[in-house]
C-alpha cells in the first residue's frame, strides 16, 4: 500500500477533450457537441486540458468538415487564457503520419502557439533520442512548456534488452544530458500494457536524476484495467502528474475516471488538486451532447487481450471504427493474433501512433494477403530506418522482403533531413486553386500530403475549397414512414411509354396529393450489376471490401488492354492502400468510378471485355 508521510497534491490533466474524443471515437466528434463541457470543466477549477494534437488535428479536417486551427481558437477562447492547454504531438511526424521537414515542423509549433496550445507533449516511437532532441527545439522556441516523452510498452514477447525500467531510464539520462530545453518528462503507455513494477522502478530511477523542480508525469490508459494500479506505481515512484478522464469517455481504451483514481488515494497522503464532486457537471453534459453518438462496445469495455497485442486505446477506436465502414470487423481477433508477430520482426519499437498504425496494418496485410506477402509501407519504411532506429534490430528477411517490395535501400541517415520539403509544395497548389496562401492553409495541405497520394484528394485541400468528407460515427436512425402511396399495384414499368398514377402525401395529419409519371427505366451498365459473366457488358469489376472504401487511384482508362493480375485500381481503408486486380486478361470496357469516390462491393467499379 503507497503511503505519503506528507500530504502531496498530483496534478491532473483531464483527458476527454482530446485523447478521450480520440479513444472512443477516433476523434470524430464535433466541437459543438463537447464544448459546453469543456466550459464547465473550466468554470469548475480544472485548470489543465488536452485539447488538440494527435487525432483531434487530423479528425476534424478529414472527417468533420472543420478547421483544427478554428476549434482549437474556439476551444481558447471558451476556457479563457488561465487554463493551460496541451497538445500531443509525434516528434518526427508531428501531428501526422509521415516524416515531416524541420521547416514543417517550425510552421506547426507556431501554428500552435498561436492558436491557444501552452503545453506540448512529444513522444518518439522509436523512442530515439536525437528525434526528440531535435524536434523539441521548435516547441521551444515557439514558446511552450516542453514535455518530452518517454514512450513505455509491454512486450508480447520476452526480451529483457528493451522495455525494461533500466531501458527508460536510460533514455530519460540521454535526454537530460542534451541541450534542448525540457520544462518536464513525461511516462506514456499509449496501450497501458506495462507492469506496474516497471512503472515504479521507472520513475524511482528518473527521480534521481531529474532536476527537483522538473514535474514527472505518467500517462497510460485503462484498456487492461491496470490504469489505476499504474498510476499508483508511478505516484508512489516521484510522480507529480497524472492524466484523468471523465465518463462516459472513460475507462476502456480511455483514461480512468478521476473519481476512481481519488477514490483509491483516500487515507495515503497523496491527494488530487481537482474537486471530483463537480465532476458530475462535466459528465452530464458530455451525455447530453454525445448522445447521438453511436459507443463501440470494443473501444468502451477493458480487454486484457492487449497484454499479447499493445495496442493504444487512442489507436484501437479508430481502427474498429475503420473495420465496421469496410465491412471487415470480423478480422479483428486475427489481425490481434498477428500482432505479436510484427512487433517482434519489426524490431520493438512502441506501440504509439504512427507505430501502432504501422503495426496494425502489417497484421492486417498479413492476414489479408499472407505473412509478408504485402508490406504496408509505413511498417516497411520504419523497418528499413527511415523512421529512426529502431529498439531492436528487425528480422533481417523481413528487411529483405520490405527493401524489394518497397524498392527502398536501408536508410541511415536523418530521418528529418530525409523527409520531403512540402511547404513550397503546398503554397504552389493553394496558387493552383486561388485560395489564398498564408502559414495555416500551407499547413493544412502539407500535413495532409503524403508520397503517393493524388493531391486531389489531400484532405486539406478538399476542406479549404469547402468539400471535406463528413463521417462521424452517429447512431443509425430508423426513418419513419412519412408517405403512402395509394395506387393500383403498378407492373415493372418495361413499355415504351410513361406510366401515370397518383401519389397522396400524408404527414402531420395533413394530406397532400401529387400526379406523379415514371418514365421507362432506360438500361445503364454503371446501374446494373447482375451481369456475372462475359457478355456485351464485360465482367464486371468490384470492389474487395463490403464496406465503404476511398477510390485513391485509378491506373487504366478505357480501351487499355489489361493481364490477369495486373493492378488496375487502388482503394485506401484502414488509411492504407489496397490493390484491386483484374480477374481476366481483356480489355477495360467502361469505368464507372473517380478518384475520391468512396465505394462499396455494391457496384462495380469497372468492366472488363
Amino acid at each position: 500500500m503507497i503511503l505519503s508521510k506528507f500530504p502531496k497534491k498530483i496534478r491532473v490533466m483531464i483527458t476527454p477533450f482530446r485523447d478521450g474524443l480520440q479513444s472512443s471515437f477516433g476523434g470524430k466528434v464535433r466541437l459543438n457537441d463537447f464544448l459546453p463541457a469543456m466550459k464547465a470543466a473550466a468554470e469548475i477549477g480544472i485548470n489543465h486540458m488536452e485539447f488538440g494534437g494527435g487525432a483531434r488535428y487530423q479528425a476534424p479536417c478529414f472527417y468533420l468538415g472543420e478547421n483544427p486551427f478554428e476549434t482549437m481558437q474556439t476551444m481558447r477562447d471558451t476556457v479563457g487564457p488561465d487554463v493551460d492547454l496541451q497538445i500531443l504531438t509525434r516528434s518526427v511526424s508531428g501531428v501526422t503520419l509521415t516524416t515531416q521537414s524541420m521547416e514543417g515542423l517550425d510552421l506547426q509549433a507556431k501554428l500552435m502557439k498561436k492558436y491557444g496550445t501552452t503545453w506540448d507533449r512529444n513522444f518518439d516511437y522509436m523512442n530515439d533520442v536525437e528525434n526528440l532532441v531535435k524536434t523539441g527545439k521548435p516547441i521551444v522556441d515557439a514558446g511552450m512548456h516542453h514535455q518530452a516523452c518517454i514512450a513505455l510498452m509491454g512486450l508480447p514477447f520476452k526480451s529483457d534488452k528493451v522495455h525494461t525500467a533500466e531501458f527508460y531510464i536510460n533514455i530519460g539520462k540521454r535526454l537530460l544530458e542534451n541541450d534542448v530545453q525540457i520544462d518536464s518528462l513525461c511516462l506514456k503507455d499509449a496501450s497501458g500494457t506495462t507492469d506496474p513494477k516497471t512503472i515504479y522502478d521507472t520513475a524511482i530511477g528518473l527521480k534521481k536524476i531529474m532536476p527537483p523542480e522538473m514535474p514527472l508525469w505518467m500517462h497510460t490508459h485503462d484498456t487492461a484495467s491496470m490504469a489505476v494500479a499504474c498510476y499508483m506505481a508511478a505516484i508512489e515512484g516521484g510522480a507529480d502528474g497524472v492524466d484523468l478522464s471523465v465518463r462516459p469517455m472513460a475507462s476502456g481504451t480511455v483514461q480512468p475516471d478521476a473519481r476512481s483514481l481519488d477514490h483509491a488515494l483516500k487515507g495515503t497522503g497523496y491527494s488530487l488538486n481537482i474537486d471530483v464532486s463537480k465532476i458530475t457537471i462535466i459528465e452530464d453534459l458530455l451525455n447530453e451532447g454525445l448522445k447521438d453518438y453511436a459507443f463501440n462496445p470494443t473501444t468502451t469495455t477493458a480487454d486484457a487481450r492487449v497484454l499479447g497485442f499493445p495496442m493504444p486505446g487512442g489507436a484501437i477506436g479508430p481502427n474498429v471504427h475503420m473495420m465496421v465502414k469496410a465491412g471487415i470487423l470480423d478480422k479483428y481477433s486475427e489481425v490481434l493474433a498477428e500482432f505479436p508477430v510484427v512487433v517482434e520482426a519489426g524490431g520493438a519499437w512502441t506501440s504509439v501512433t504512427p507505430g501502432s498504425q504501422q503495426y496494425w496494418l502489417q497484421a492486417f496485410n498479413n492476414v489479408m494477403y499472407g505473412r509478408w506477402e504485402k508490406i504496408e509501407a509505413g511498417y516497411g519504411r520504419a523497418i528499413l530506418g527511415y523512421f529512426g532506429k529502431t529498439p531492436l534490430p528487425p528480422d533481417p528477411e523481413v528487411i529483405k522482403k520490405a527493401s524489394e517490395q518497397l524498392d527502398l535501400p536501408i536508410f541511415e541517415g536523418d530521418p528529418l533531413e530525409a523527409a520531403p520539403k512540402n511547404v513550397e509544395p503546398a503554397k504552389k497548389v493553394l496558387e493552383e486553386n486561388n485560395i489564398e496562401v498564408n502559414d495555416t492553409n500551407i499547413f493544412l495541405v502539407l500535413a495532409a500530403m503524403v508520397p503517393g497520394k493524388k493531391i486531389e484528394i489531400n484532405e486539406g485541400l478538399k476542406l479549404l475549397k469547402g468539400n471535406g468528407k463528413i463521417d462521424i460515427p452517429l447512431k443509425k436512425k430508423e426513418e419513419p414512414v412519412k408517405a403512402a402511396v395509394i395506387a393500383p399495384a403498378l407492373t415493372a414499368p418495361t413499355l415504351g411509354q410513361p406510366v401515370k398514377s397518383k401519389c397522396i402525401i400524408e404527414e402531420n395529419g395533413k394530406s397532400r396529393t401529387f400526379n406523379i409519371t415514371i418514365e421507362p427505366i432506360q438500361s445503364s451498365a454503371k446501374e446494373t450489376v447482375s451481369v456475372k459473366s462475359e457478355g456485351s457488358g464485360g465482367v464486371p469489376v468490384f470492389s474487395t471490401f463490403s464496406g465503404a472504401v476511398d477510390v485513391v487511384d485509378i491506373l487504366v482508362k478505357v480501351g487499355d488492354n489489361v493481364s490477369k493480375g495486373q493492378v488496375i485500381v487502388q482503394v485506401e481503408a484502414m488509411k492504407a492502400k489496397h490493390d484491386i486486380k483484374a480477374p481476366k486478361d481483356g480489355t477495360i470496357q467502361n469505368i464507372y468510378i473517380a478518384v475520391g469516390d468512396e465505394i462499396d462491393n455494391s457496384k462495380p467499379m469497372l468492366t472488363i471485355s
